[in-house]
């Protein structure tokens, strides 16, 4: 079974362009122009996740479709997609957003994104615990492995 999206963005050529990229990896992928759109659609069906950008027709126009999200009895899981990350992050903390996508990305990172935050969130629906994190050692890169991240937190410092 395809795993649902929901796509809301009010520019046709990024909305257009993601949609048909989720749609070539499996993803089933319905889209919204506006946050008005979005969350009508949101109350007529259901989404594993629901993917907004920030600003559409308001500056807050994407932390109204979180929160709309986040408040169907289904729950998906939320992301902000946005070009300004500081603006993101405001809208991770106060909207509820499970994570920010900055964009322009590319696909790999992209997909990879998704796919960590629907597991996340199909866990944390479950009521599976996410494993401790250990002190760390060096920093997390996001363009590193999590195996690699694991085994550089296991090097020992200098003395």
């Amino acid at each position: 079974m395809k795993r649902r999206i929901l796509l809301a963005d009010d520019e046709l050529t990024i909305l257009l362009t993601l949609k048909a990229i989720l749609e070539m990896n499996g993803f089933e992928v319905e889209t919204a122009a506006s946050a008005r759109e979005a969350e009508d659609k949101l109350r007529t069906r259901t989404f594993d996740m629901v993917i907004t950008d920030m600003w559409m027709e308001t500056e807050t126009a994407g932390l109204e479709v979180i929160r709309a999200a986040r408040s169907q009895p289904y729950n998906p899981a939320t992301a902000v997609l946005t070009a300004y990350p500081n603006l993101g992050m405001a809208a991770r903390r106060n909207g509820g957003a499970d994570t920010l996508l900055v964009k322009p990305t590319n696909t790999g990172d992209l997909l990879r994104q998704i796919e960590a935050l629907l597991v996340t969130h199909a866990d944390h629906k479950a009521g599976v615990e996410p494993e401790p994190e250990e002190e760390e050692v060096v920093p997390k890169a996001p363009h590193v492995s999590r195996t690699a991240n694991r085994t550089a937190k296991t090097i020992p410092r200098p003395a």
